[in-house]
C-alpha cells in the first residue's frame, strides 16, 4: 500500500520473470507489456500487432458499467465481469480503432499471460513468538490466487475451505484450461486441486500454489519431515486456480513447454470471487498474488486490476503481491505497482536484499524469500526462491494480526507490520523487513480462551475441546482427532457466555449427547445446557441447582455409579470436596456428600477413571509443590483415597480436562502450557502411573 499514491507514467516494455524460481537456477526472461497510451486509450503496440490482419485479447476499461455495451461492439466478448466496468474482447485492427475513439473507454491493454513470480523463515519473522502469544490467524481466511493447491496435502489438512478455477481456453494463444472439468470456470470442491486433472500431469508446473499456501498457513505439527508451521497455522485457505496451460515456444520459451501462465482477465475474475466471498460473510483478510510482469518505477494507475484491488481494500481485504525477481533497483512488476496493493520484496536470513528481488519506493515490505521450504504436490516438501515466497509471509502475518486486533482495518494492520519491522536500507530506499512477532501483543496466561471441558460432543468417537472465546463470549467446539493436531476448525455452539463459570461437559440429561454444565455468575445458579450432537448449538438452560456462588468446580462424571453424571465441587468456605448427585434429565442435583477434606490449596484438572478400576477419580495439582496427583474414587459417596503423584512441574499450566483423548483406553490430561499458549495431551498410562509424552494438539490458546 503505497503512500502517497503516485501518478502513473508510461513504462518501457521490459523483461518479465518468474516470481518463483527453483533453487540454483537462473531466471527465465520474457517480454513484458508496454502499458502506455499517449494518443488514446489503446496501448499503441496493439495496433502494430494486429496490422497484418491478426486478432488480440484486450482488457477494455470504461468509465462506467453503462459504457460496456458500446465498447463490447468492437469485438467478440470473451470475459465479462460482475463488479468492475471492464470487458475482455477478442478484436482486430479495426476494432482497436473503434475503441480508441469510443466515448467512455479509458484503457485498452492486451490480456497478456504472465508467470508465477519454512522453518527458518517463520522463525526469522517472529511467527513462533506470535504463535506463543496465541495469535495464529484463527477465524480468518487467506485467498491464494495461483496454480491451485494440493488440498489433501498433510501440511494443509482440513485448511482449504473454498475452491474455484478461472482458466482460459484460447486457441489463438495456444492456451487450455487447467480447471479439472476443462471449462473456463469451475467452482466447488476439487476445482483448484493441484493434485488432480491436467495439473497432475505437468511434472511440477503446478507446484507453486501449494508452496505458497504452505508458507501462508501450513501446519506441520506431528508430521515427520514437515516444516513446523506456516505463518498463520490457524487460518483457512481459499484456493483459486488462475493459470492456464501453454505449449508454444512463444510463451514458454524455446523447448521449455509445457508451461503455465496467468491471464489478467483470470486474475480479475478471481479477485471478484474473493470480494463476493467477503461480502457473503467469509472473513477473508488477504488475497495473495505471487505473479506478475513489467517494469514500473511509479504507481500504475491505469492497470485494469486496480479497480478490483481498490474495492477489496475498501471491503477490508489486502491484495498482497510479489514484487518480482528481475533484480530491478528501482522498480517492481505489475500488479505490485498498483497503489492499493501491498507489495513485497525478498530478503535473506541475514537481512540483506535477495539479489533477484525487485526493490525501490514502491515496495511496502520485505520478507524472507530465499531457500524457503514448504509443501508441494505429492505430499512432499521442497525449497524455492523468489518474491513469490516472500509475499505469503505477509499474507499470513495479516491473518495473525487480524486475530490479535479483530476490529482494526487493513490500513492499520499494514501500518503495524511496517512500523514493527526491521528496516533494511539500500540504494534509493529503506523498506521494513517483516517481524510479526513484534507486531502482536504478548501472550498473557489466562486470557483469550476459557475451557468448558472435553467430551465427544460431535459424536465421531474422538474427544473434542469446548472453549469460550473471551473476547466475544462465543462458545466453540474444536473437533478432536485422536492424537492428531487440532485444526482449529471451530464450530460455534453457543453465544453470550461472558458471565459463566464452567463446571464440565458430560451427558447429564441422558439423551446420548454431551451437555455443558455451567454456573451463571449473575445469580449463582447452576444450569445444564443440552447438547444436540454434531456441531449443533446448545439448547435450553435448565436450572439444576441454586446458591453456587462459593464453589470451585472439579468436574462432571458418574462418581456415585448410578448411571447419572454428578457434579464434584469444592466448597470454598471450608475447603472440603463434595459430590452432588445427578438425577438424569434436567432434574436438580441432590445431596452433597463430602468425599474429601483440606482441598484449599489445589487446582483441579478433572474427574475420570484414571486408575482403571471402574470408579472415577479426581486429578488435581497441589499448588504448594506444582505436582499432579490422582485421588482414587471408591464409588457411591465414599471418600477419595490415596493421592498418587502422576506428574511434576505443573505450575505453569491451565487445565482443559481428563478424558481418553488418544483412544488407547486410558484417560489423558489435556492442558494449555501458559508459557507458550499451546494445547497438549499428556498420555495417561493407567493405574497410578505417571503421565507420559506431550503431544501438541493446538496452538494459540
Amino acid at each position: 500500500m503505497k503512500r502517497p499514491v503516485r501518478v502513473m507514467i508510461a513504462a518501457m516494455a521490459a523483461a518479465m520473470l518468474f516470481t518463483a524460481i527453483p533453487l540454483d537456477t537462473d531466471p527465465l526472461l520474457g517480454v513484458g507489456p508496454a502499458f502506455a497510451a499517449v494518443n488514446g486509450p489503446v496501448d499503441p503496440p496493439l495496433f502494430d500487432k494486429t496490422q497484418g490482419g491478426g486478432t488480440v485479447r484486450v482488457n477494455v476499461v470504461t468509465n462506467r458499467r453503462a459504457d460496456l455495451a458500446s465498447a463490447s461492439a468492437a469485438g467478440e466478448t470473451l470475459v465479462s465481469y460482475d463488479t468492475v466496468p471492464m470487458v475482455t474482447l477478442r478484436t482486430n485492427h479495426a476494432g482497436l480503432q473503434q475503441l480508441n475513439s469510443k466515448p467512455g473507454v479509458i484503457g485498452v491493454s492486451e490480456d497478456i499471460p504472465v508467470p508465477a513470480t519454512l522453518d527458518e523463515s517463520t522463525v526469522k519473522i517472529g511467527s513462533s513468538r506470535a504463535a506463543a502469544a496465541g495469535k495464529t490467524g484463527a477465524g480468518t481466511a487467506i485467498a491464494i490466487l495461483d496454480t491451485g493447491v494440493a488440498t489433501n496435502h498433510p501440511f494443509l489438512t482440513n485448511r482449504v475451505k473454498t475452491e474455484s478455477c478461472f482458466s482460459v481456453n484460447d486457441n489463438t494463444y495456444g492456451s487450455t484450461s487447467l480447471c479439472p472439468n476443462g471449462t473456463a470456470q469451475q467452482d466447488g470442491p476439487g476445482s483448484a486441486d493441484a493434485d488432480t486433472g491436467t495439473c497432475a500431469t505437468l511434472n511440477g508446473a503446478c507446484s507453486h500454489g501449494t508452496h505458497v499456501a504452505g508458507i501462508a498457513a501450513g501446519n506441520g505439527t506431528g508430521i515427520s519431515g514437515a516444516p513446523a508451521r506456516g505463518v498463520a497455522p490457524g487460518a483457512d485457505i481459499i484456493a483459486i486456480q488462475v493459470f492456464s496451460k501453454f505449449n508454444s515456444d512463444e510463451y514458454c520459451g524455446p523447448g521449455a513447454g509445457p508451461c503455465v501462465l496467468s491471464f489478467t482477465s483470470s486474475q480479475i475474475k478471481a479477485l471478484e470471487k474473493v470480494l463476493a466471498l467477503k461480502q457473503a460473510g467469509t472473513d477473508v483478510i488477504a488475497a495473495n498474488m505471487s505473479l506478475g510482469s513489467g517494469r514500473w518505477t511509479t504507481a500504475c494507475a491505469a492497470d485494469p486490476r486496480k479497480m478490483i484491488i481498490d474495492s477489496l481494500l475498501t471491503a477490508g481485504v489486502a491484495t498482497v503481491v510479489a514484487a518480482g525477481n528481475n533484480g530491478y533497483p528501482d522498480a517492481v512488476n505489475a500488479p505490485g505497482c498498483v497503489s492499493s496493493a501491498v507489495t513485497v520484496g525478498s530478503s535473506t536470513d541475514d537481512d540483506q536484499l535477495s539479489t533477484f528481488s525487485n526493490r525501490g519506493p514502491l515496495l511496502d515490505l520485505l520478507a524472507p524469500g530465499t531457500s524457503i521450504v514448504s509443501s508441494v504436490p505429492g505430499n512432499t516438501y521442497a525449497g524455492k526462491n523468489g518474491t513469490s515466497m516472500a509475499a505469503p509471509h505477509v499474507a499470513g502475518a495479516l491473518a495473525v494480526l487480524k486475530h490479535a486486533y479483530p476490529t482494526e482495518g487493513i490500513d492499520g494492520l499494514v501500518s503495524r507490520l511496517a512500523t514493527s519491522g526491521t528496516p533494511i536500507v539500500y540504494t534509493g530506499a529503506s523498506t521494513p523487513r517483516l517481524d510479526v512477532g513484534r507486531a502482536v501483543p504478548p501472550y498473557t496466561p489466562g486470557t483469550g480462551w476459557t475451557f468448558a471441558g472435553t467430551a465427544d460432543y460431535d459424536g465421531d468417537s474422538h474427544f473434542d475441546t469446548i472453549a469460550r472465546d473471551d473476547a466475544t463470549g462465543i462458545l466453540y467446539l474444536f473437533p478432536g482427532a485422536g492424537a492428531g493436531h487440532s485444526t482449529r476448525t471451530r464450530a460455534p455452539i453457543g453465544i453470550g457466555w461472558q458471565n459463566f463459570t464452567f463446571v464440565g461437559v458430560a451427558d447429564y440429561t441422558g439423551d446420548g449427547h454431551p451437555d455443558v454444565v455451567a454456573r451463571n455468575n449473575g445469580n449463582g445458579n447452576l444450569y445444564v445446557y443440552s447438547g444436540t450432537g454434531g456441531t449443533g448449538y446448545l439448547t435450553g438452560g435448565a436450572p439444576i441447582g441454586i446458591g453456587w456462588q462459593n464453589f470451585t468446580f472439579v468436574g462432571v462424571a458418574d462418581y456415585t455409579g448410578d448411571g447419572h453424571p454428578d457434579v464434584v465441587a469444592r466448597n470454598d468456605g471450608n475447603g472440603n470436596l463434595y459430590v452432588y448427585s445427578g438425577v438424569g434429565g434436567t432434574g436438580y442435583l441432590t445431596g452433597g456428600a463430602p468425599i474429601g477434606i483440606g482441598w484449599q490449596n489445589f487446582t483441579f484438572v478433572g474427574v475420570a477413571d484414571y486408575t482403571g478400576d471402574g470408579h472415577p477419580d479426581v486429578v488435581a495439582r497441589n499448588d504448594g509443590n506444582g505436582n499432579l496427583y490422582v485421588y482414587s474414587g471408591v464409588g457411591g459417596t465414599g471418600y477419595l483415597t490415596g493421592g498418587a503423584p502422576i506428574g511434576i512441574g505443573w505450575q505453569n499450566f491451565t487445565f482443559v480436562g481428563v478424558a481418553d483423548y488418544t483412544g488407547d483406553g486410558h484417560p489423558d490430561v489435556i492442558t494449555r502450557n501458559d508459557g507458550n499458549g499451546n494445547l497438549y495431551i499428556y498420555t495417561g498410562t493407567g493405574g497410578t502411573g505417571y503421565l507420559t509424552g506431550a503431544i501438541e494438539i493446538g496452538n494459540g490458546w
